[in-house]
């Protein structure tokens, strides 16, 4: 499903996409359906910040209560169309804990280019996960630089945008 709720473009004429949510509530919808006719995972991994809102979320949706953290960050600042950093950085990858043997999925709330979620997913199976999944709530194909596409390289897809995506708990939009 391809969102197109741009409501704003920025100083360069750049599509900002702001997600209500609904939106939301209907790609964790999509990816906990998707999630549970794969085999119910037994560990969430939230990226934070913006993957753990949809991480909690899914783990009421799967009835799944381990819900860990890892922090990998890919933009130099919070503001619409920031750059990015050469590569992702991981803070505490400690924090993930044992994960031997466990069926892993990890949850984000955007991929743009798609290296914070790979770099995540590599830190995960280097903690010894028997599975390792990945769950975004959209993916925003006017960034993604993949070799393969998004489709192949993500597990579950809640949707795709076309712009800088804002979800509603980073503030600044309201329901209608």
């Amino acid at each position: 499903m391809t969102t197109h709720l741009t409501s704003a473009l920025d100083t360069q004429g750049r599509a900002i996409v702001h997600l209500t949510w609904q939106r939301i509530g209907e790609s964790v919808d999509r990816i906990a359906q998707a999630a549970g006719h794969d085999g119910t995972p037994q560990t969430l991994v939230a990226v934070l910040r913006g993957g753990a809102v949809p991480a909690v979320w899914l783990s009421h949706r799967l009835q799944v209560r381990d819900v860990r953290a890892i922090e990998v960050t890919h933009t130099a600042d919070d503001s619409h169309h920031a750059a990015k950093t050469d590569q992702p950085v991981v803070v505490n990858p400690a924090s993930l804990g044992d994960l031997v043997g466990r069926d892993v999925l990890i949850v984000d709330d955007v991929a743009g280019t798609g290296h914070t979620l790979a770099v995540a997913a590599r830190l995960v199976a280097q903690a010894g996960a028997g599975r390792v999944r990945t769950a975004v709530c959209a993916v925003n194909t006017d960034n993604w630089t993949q070799a393969q596409p998004a489709e192949t390289a993500i597990t579950y897809i809640g949707q795709t945008t076309c712009g800088w995506v804002v979800f509603p708990w980073e503030g600044g939009i309201r329901e209608r």
